[in-house]
């Protein structure tokens, strides 16, 4: 396959592997996806996560509010509409002044898992990209569960194809598991459209991690703007082949685009191949730069690295737990 992104990279499989339909198949089966050595490395990358949330990060998600609250924090002047209730009668009696109590209190922090799920996730070794993607988001939901926090995913392609409602709890990473087992898959990469419905669909402003290739043709800048525009905070993910990086093709080859179907006859060349990997490179340094131009925590792997490196360096970032 051979598809052009917005930056003019392309991404490349060999057309000698299995063809899409059994990529596609195989992207399909995932009855081994999660389970006990996986349940196990979720575990311990919940206590790993707790190190991290019980240090100065987890202040970032307090807020101080008129009221009961975990732990008292301030006072401020009484105004005209407040309720009588919080005002500190003791201080009153002492200084003459109308003082209401403040206290802190945890904030929500409401996170979406959007997992591509185009039919060009279905390759990579040794792990499809859809499966690897999905267990990390997996992994991010569990630990945001674990911390109380609502986490909802939306696996999307072309259009957002479903939505597991918000969840909190442990106890709903089976029920997490089970939903992506589910998940379809097929259809070209459309960003700007998909965030453009996911925004329109969640009021709730939030943590939005996008776990794709961001193999869009339309490119990704629109669906990211989309999302940052309505005030939600984009946390990138990009997931990649080391085949789609650097291909080891040569000779008269047809390639196919797994998306669309379209056919490409080529001539590979070495020095095809090394204008094609500088055109991916360059493509994936500017999704990097765009992120960091707009303050958005962007990580980049290949399906070769096992998915809780990646998470612990994403803990260790201080992007993710809030």
């Amino acid at each position: 396959m051979a598809r052009p992104s917005a930056s003019g990279a392309f991404k490349a499989v060999d057309p000698r592997k299995p063809p899409a339909a059994a990529r596609s198949n195989r992207a399909q089966d995932r009855s081994e996806l999660f389970d006990e050595k996986f349940l196990k490395t979720l575990e311990h990358l919940h206590m790993v996560s707790r190190k991290v949330f019980a240090g100065n990060l987890r202040a970032e998600r307090r807020t101080r509010k008129v009221g009961s609250g975990i732990e008292f924090a301030d006072h401020r002047t009484y105004s005209r509409g407040d309720d009588f209730r919080y005002i500190d009668w003791n201080l009153y009696g002492r200084l003459d002044k109308l003082l209401l109590r403040l206290f802190e209190e945890e904030e929500d922090l409401s996170i979406y898992i959007l997992v591509d799920c185009s039919d060009s996730m279905s390759i990579g070794t040794p792990l499809p990209k859809l499966h690897y993607a999905m267990q990390v988001g997996a992994a991010l939901t569990y630990v945001g569960l674990a911390n109380l926090d609502r986490v909802a995913i939306i696996p999307f392609a072309g259009k957002v194809i479903d939505r597991m409602p918000p969840a909190r709890g442990k106890n709903r990473i089976f029920r997490v598991f089970e939903f992506l087992r589910q998940c379809q898959i097929g259809g070209q990469t459309d960003l700007a459209e998909c965030m453009k419905t996911f925004v329109t669909q969640n009021k709730r402003r939030g943590l939005a991690v996008l776990i794709s290739d961001f193999y869009d043709p339309e490119g990704f800048e629109q669906g990211l703007n989309t999302l940052r525009y309505n005030k939600f905070e984009p946390f990138v993910l990009q997931v990649y082949d080391k085949r789609e990086a650097e291909p080891n093709l040569h000779g008269d080859l047809s390639l196919v685009d797994c998306e669309t179907g379209e056919t490409k006859d080529v001539t590979i060349s070495r020095s095809l191949l090394e204008a094609y990997q500088r055109e991916h490179e360059s493509y994936c340094k500017e999704l990097e730069a765009y992120c960091t131009k707009y303050a958005m925590p962007f990580f980049r792997t290949h399906t070769s690295i096992p998915f809780d490196e990646l998470v612990l360096k994403i803990f260790r970032s201080g992007g993710f737990l809030r």
